[in-house]
């Protein structure tokens, strides 16, 4: 969960780079997700969880159930200017912040905004955009990146069906649905 109403404004702010906070990644106790975050808010510490939802088939019916995209990590922003940090490995609920050599190591910053941005304001994931057929689409990977393709079909298997225009002719392609951007 993005603890932050102006979310989207907070990560658009944060990719520019010139923020003092960074954000790390704090490794949680088993089933403590709630715990953690809490703790973590009421010491004045920003959280953020990206969530998914899964379908699960029990005997004769499907639910919905939330789960987090990092099972058992949770992101923590710090301000690097401060000597702060000591106090998460000592909250209930976080076992310690993911280090390297005694120093708590920062993600790359625009990771946790890129993935914010991708999010809802209550932190879950949104689904990628559909693609139809007859869409123009642009291969990012493999042999043919940087080739624009026409969508022929779908699958719910995240497989595309694609046109290529070779040397005069019409090419069919199978690709991941990740390996195309819409145009």
């Amino acid at each position: 969960m993005f603890d932050e109403t102006d979310w989207v404004e907070a990560a658009v702010k944060r990719v520019g780079g010139g923020d003092p906070f960074r954000w790390f990644l704090a490794q949680l106790k088993p089933n403590c997700l709630a715990i953690a975050t809490r703790n973590l808010g009421r010491q004045g510490f920003r959280s953020f969880v990206p969530m998914t939802l899964e379908t699960l088939r029990t005997t004769n019916k499907f639910k919905s159930v939330s789960r987090p995209l990092f099972p058992g990590y949770v992101f923590v922003s710090l301000n690097t200017a401060d000597a702060q940090w000591r106090a998460i490995n000592s909250t209930v609920g976080v076992t310690k912040l993911v280090s390297f050599g005694g120093k708590p190591a920062a993600v790359p910053r625009g990771f946790v905004e890129q993935i914010a941005l991708g999010c809802d304001a209550q932190g879950f994931l949104l689904p990628p955009e559909e693609l139809a057929p007859g869409d123009s689409v642009l291969i990012k990977t493999g042999p043919f990146a940087g080739t624009l393709a026409e969508v022929e079909r779908t699958d719910p298997n995240q497989r595309v069906w694609i046109l290529l225009d070779l040397l005069g002719q019409r090419a069919r392609l199978q690709v991941e649905r990740n390996a195309l951007n819409r145009r």
